[in-house]
């Protein structure tokens, strides 16, 4: 990158980062604030980067920032859809597909997010790619916006790699793989004909999973909106949950919160998980 386009990047970064309220983000505003909105480490904490990366980035130094950084900085900053595309370009990065693991998030669903308190919560695309969660949905589920490819999809997970269902009891298994596929349909459906990235997650689950193959032949459609789903945390132990969604105006993404059923010890159980944090979870296979 040249200099005049790190200078850029930078100016643009400052600005954004000047105009955003901490309320806004979840951070409490305190009595002594001396710049106007974010500190340059909230940012640096809401991204996932360090102080000292993200101070060089809006000083116009320090190396081009990553695909996945541009990201989390978009969503930190709640930038719209054009100022994140804008971000990109100045980061001399192609705009990302609408559906990847770097999908723009609304800032009205990410501030919703940011809002559920109590209650693990995520977004994900129509293809089940998680792009954000709550600090308790990674302390329920492990972190699944760590990966990429193919395997960015649970669904992709799920019929290719055993160690996705590990979380679930085995009786569950055959209804989630029902209502994955049938979900899946629903989605390839709303796209446009022939969209490449629902193609080829059809195509590669074909080609890799006889049991999705023969789900798939079955033609079943139905949208998921709610659901029971019982999880077996490796700390608390049996969770079982409601399942719920709200879904934005093109379908393509999802807000997923998840509350105790009734009679259950559940509501104890995630108590206890906002103690135990995210120090006993690994990035996990479950959704």
């Amino acid at each position: 990158m040249s200099n005049t386009r790190y200078s850029e990047l930078g100016g643009f970064l400052r600005s954004r980062r000047e105009r955003i309220r901490p309320e806004e983000v979840g951070i409490a505003p305190g009595p002594r604030r001396r710049v106007p909105g974010l500190r340059r480490d909230e940012v640096a904490v809401l991204a996932g980067a360090s102080v000292e990366y993200y101070t060089e980035l809006e000083r116009g130094a320090g190396s081009q920032p990553s695909d996945q950084m541009l990201a989390a900085l978009a969503r930190a900053l709640r930038l719209s859809r054009d100022e994140r595309d804008h971000l990109y370009r100045l980061a001399n990065r192609p705009i990302p597909h609408r559906s990847g693991t770097a999908s723009h998030v609304h800032p009205a669903m990410l501030d919703l997010l940011t809002r559920i308190d109590g209650t693990p919560a995520m977004v994900c695309t129509d293809l089940h790619t998680v792009l954000v969660q709550n600090s308790l949905a990674i302390a329920m589920l492990g972190d699944l916006s760590a990966h990429h490819g193919s395997a960015a999809s649970f669904i992709y997970r799920w019929f290719t790699d055993p160690a996705a269902r590990q979380t679930y009891p085995q009786e569950d298994l055959a209804p989630q793989s029902r209502s994955f596929v049938a979900d899946l349909r629903a989605a390839v459906g709303r796209r446009s004909p022939g969209d490449a990235e629902a193609t080829e997650l059809v195509d590669e689950l074909l080609r890799r999973s006889p049991e999705f193959q023969a789900l798939w032949a079955d033609q079943d459609v139905e949208v998921r909106r709610d659901e029971r789903k019982r999880i077996v945390h490796p700390t608390v132990g049996l969770l079982d949950l409601n399942c719920l969604s709200l879904f934005s105006e093109d379908g393509r993404q999802r807000l997923l919160w998840f509350t105790p059923r009734a009679g259950t010890d559940t509501a104890e159980k995630l108590a206890l998980l906002t103690v135990v944090g995210t120090q006993a979870m690994q990035t996990g296979p479950v959704r």
